[in-house]
């Protein structure tokens, strides 16, 4: 049986993070030097949110550009990791009876490839997709999550790629450094709460959680990866954060690791 692999969940941020030498992709880098080397990754980010479950399953996916409005450099680079077929398959079987397309046209997004390139540069570990369907509630996606926790004892790096915190209405987009904003450090801080008690329920059905919460996630896409890793989780097992800060004053870029 392999070693059982972590699941986490990295607050990604802006695209440019892939170009970036910083304390955030270092971080990543960290990451990926110091868990075992996976079979594959499963990754579920917030830029493939439509309203079904597909699972990428080509043995060679592309590099999508899914942005506007930065430079030439960024929509140049590719990150070339092989998919896996088998783990597409393997998916569906997992979450059977839910009706899990096998997608021949997505490829991998920025939310996937700006943190991988960092996590494993190489490009050379599979990486399959999954996509967040847009109609359900954040309970049916906590769900998935723990039918997808088998993955973990077998090779495979379950990920989520988002934002506990995401405004960018709110976010400062000049050059100069922004503070945080009070509502995110406070929506933050509660998440992380919960998250170290193993409290998932409240951050499941987020929305309960006042005014910071819906400051903090106007939309769900960028939550909900998340919600999956916490899915895939296992009761006990430690939880740490090897990523933190908070960008453009309302972009939380923390990082939870679940193992």
């Amino acid at each position: 049986m392999s070693e059982r692999m972590p699941a986490i969940f990295f607050g990604h941020g802006n695209p440019l993070n892939a170009l970036a030498r910083n304390d955030w992709t270092r971080a990543w880098a960290a990451v990926g030097a110091t868990i075992p080397r996976p079979r594959a990754v499963l990754c579920v980010s917030a830029h493939w949110y439509l309203p079904a479950t597909f699972v990428t399953a080509q043995a060679s996916p592309r590099t999508i550009h899914d942005f506007g409005g930065f430079p030439r450099e960024l929509f140049e680079f590719q990150y070339p990791a092989p998919g896996s077929p088998a783990l597409a398959r393997r998916v569906q079987e997992l979450l059977a009876p839910l009706a899990v397309g096998l997608d021949h046209r997505w490829g991998l997004d920025h939310g996937a490839w700006s943190v991988l390139c960092h996590v494993f540069p190489e490009a050379d570990v599979p990486v399959v997709q999954l996509s967040i369907d847009e109609t359900r509630a954040p309970s049916f996606h906590y769900e998935l999550g723990l039918s997808l926790a088998p993955l973990r004892d077998e090779g495979v790096l379950v990920m989520g790629s988002g934002n506990v915190v995401h405004n960018l209405h709110a976010y400062a987009w000049g050059r100069h450094p922004a503070e945080p904003l009070d509502w995110a450090v406070r929506f933050e801080s509660r998440a992380r709460e919960l998250l170290e008690a193993g409290e998932h329920e409240p951050l499941v059905n987020y929305e309960s959680l006042g005014r910071d919460a819906a400051l903090s996630a106007p939309t769900p896409d960028h939550y909900l990866p998340l919600v999956y890793v916490m899915g895939a989780s296992r009761a006990g097992e430690p939880v740490t954060f090897p990523v933190e800060g908070v960008d453009g004053g309302s972009v939380s870029m923390l990082s939870v690791r679940f193992g």
